[in-house]
This record gives structure tokens, sequence and C-alpha cells, in this order.
């Protein structure tokens, strides 16, 4: 594995990405070989960490937002979710929130950084969280919610115990929870259909929907690493990830998954013309 000037790693080959990705030891407390980390695969090693509220441009509307997605999906949501419920669905159903997409699984972090063929001519990247340094971010009352459970990451049925927001209040947890520096929550979503479930998704959720995690990485740069997955060794990650039947197939669950699947599987990369190509 390479360092990189700033900072980053560069996988040298399938066998020295699987090192890194797997590099965990026995746990001293539960005394198996699991994971602290969180995963998020990009195609491009140029994006970065912003959530789909930033990228329209318009974080002030989330409470409008979330207002209307609760009110014109009522006939469809269930009657008794809190609204923390009803983020992480706005999330999974693509609103834009300040919830970003995480995977426990490093594989299902490589289906996602080499599932656009298109983006074969560019670097991907893997980003790396320690939910368990992430944790010791938070504050006690936080903390202590999941000492008491037991568990490292929160529920939506956790979480409203902790802090029962109001749609139309949203904002106000920025103002409430800006005492000191800013944290993350790090919430697992509510099994909503199977593809949650196959892929073994997390979200987080910072608590100013107006930072990124640029700005707390470079105050705690020890809570996450990036690994860069060069051009060249995504096509081989890529067949390697079908035989082991990651896919789409198996992340989207039913005939649009089949149909991407099946549509990446047999297009001809040879043939293929990219961005600056003539």
């Amino acid at each position: 594995m390479k360092k990189l000037n700033d900072g980053s790693l560069q996988a040298e080959g399938w066998i020295d990405l699987q090192e890194e990705l797997f590099n965990f030891p026995l746990h001293p407390d539960h005394g198996r070989y699991r994971s602290s980390l969180a995963y998020r695969g990009v195609g491009s090693s140029r994006f970065d960490l912003s959530t789909s509220l930033m990228r329209i441009d318009n974080s002030y509307m989330e409470s409008h937002l979330l207002r209307n997605f609760k009110k014109y999906a009522r006939s469809i949501l269930k009657d008794n979710h809190n609204d923390w419920e009803l983020i992480a669905v706005a999330q999974h159903y693509g609103l834009p929130t300040r919830l970003l997409d995480w995977s426990f699984s490093p594989y299902v972090a490589l289906h996602f950084a080499t599932s656009d063929i298109s983006k074969y001519n560019e670097d991907g990247a893997i980003w790396c969280l320690d939910i368990e340094k992430v944790n010791r971010l938070l504050p006690p009352k936080y903390r202590e919610a999941l000492d008491d459970e037991g568990s490292y990451v929160f529920t939506v049925d956790l979480l409203k115990k902790i802090y029962d927001i109001e749609i139309s209040k949203m904002k106000d947890f920025d103002l409430e929870e800006k005492i000191g520096d800013d944290f993350v929550i790090c919430l697992e979503p509510p099994s909503l259909d199977e593809r949650i479930v196959n892929q073994y998704a997390m979200f987080t959720l910072m608590t100013n929907s107006d930072r990124t995690f640029d700005n707390l990485f470079s105050n705690y740069p020890d809570i996450h690493k990036k690994i860069i997955i060069p051009a060249g060794l995504k096509l081989e990650i890529r067949d390697k990830l079908d035989q082991a039947n990651i896919n789409e197939r198996m992340i989207y669950p039913g005939l649009q998954g089949i149909s991407e699947w099946l549509k990446r599987y047999y297009t001809n990369t040879k043939l293929m013309k990219f961005e600056g190509e003539s």
C-alpha cells in the first residue's frame, strides 16, 4: 500500500487492497475479528463526502423538504413512524438530506467504487470511517445511551429517546447540539426493504447541516482513511466481485438490479470510449 502526499493510501493490487480493508486485529473486548469501520465507495477519487443536501446548494431548505415529503408521502408511510425514521426513509428514496450512505461491508463499498464502467479511466476510492473513534466525540448523553444499549451505532428509536426531533424544527438540531465541536451520529437505518438489508447499510448524520466531513477530518485525522483504487485495477476488482456474487443483482434486488447487472456484465469495455478520448 503506497502512501500519497495528501495522506491517502493507494492500492497496488487486489491482494494489497484486501490486506488493508481487512486489517483489524482480534478485538480485546469481545474477542472477535470484527471491524469498527464503515465504508463508502466512490467511482471517482475526486468526489468528496458532501451530502445530497449540500449538492443541491440549498441546505437551509432542509426542513421544507422533509415537511413536504412527510405531507405528500402520508398515504404511503405507516402512521407510527417517528421523524428520525422519516429522515432515513427520505434518504433511502432519494430525497436530499444531511445523511450520507455507508456500508459495514468493504465489498459493498468496492461494488459502488467499480460499478460505473464509464469511470474506468479514472481512479476510484474507498473511505473508511472508524465508528468507535467517531463515538468518542459524542456528547455524554449520546455515549451513555449507546453504552446502556450495548451498541456502537444508533437506531431511529434510540435516537428518538435522546433527541425527539420535529421536522419543522430540524434546523434547531444544529443550534442545540453545537455547544462544542461538530460530531457525527452513526445511524443504522430500519430494514425498510431488501436493498437496505443487502447493502448492510449505515447512515452518518452531521450535527451541522452546513459542515462536511472535511471539517471534522482536519481536526481528527485518525478517525478515517482514504484508499485510492487506481483506474487500472478497477476491472480486476469488478470481475472478482462478480465472481464473489457482489453485484447489482444482490445490491438492488428485483428486475432493475438484474437488468443493471446484465447490462454492465456484458458491456465490452475494450470498445468503450471515455470522456476526453477521441
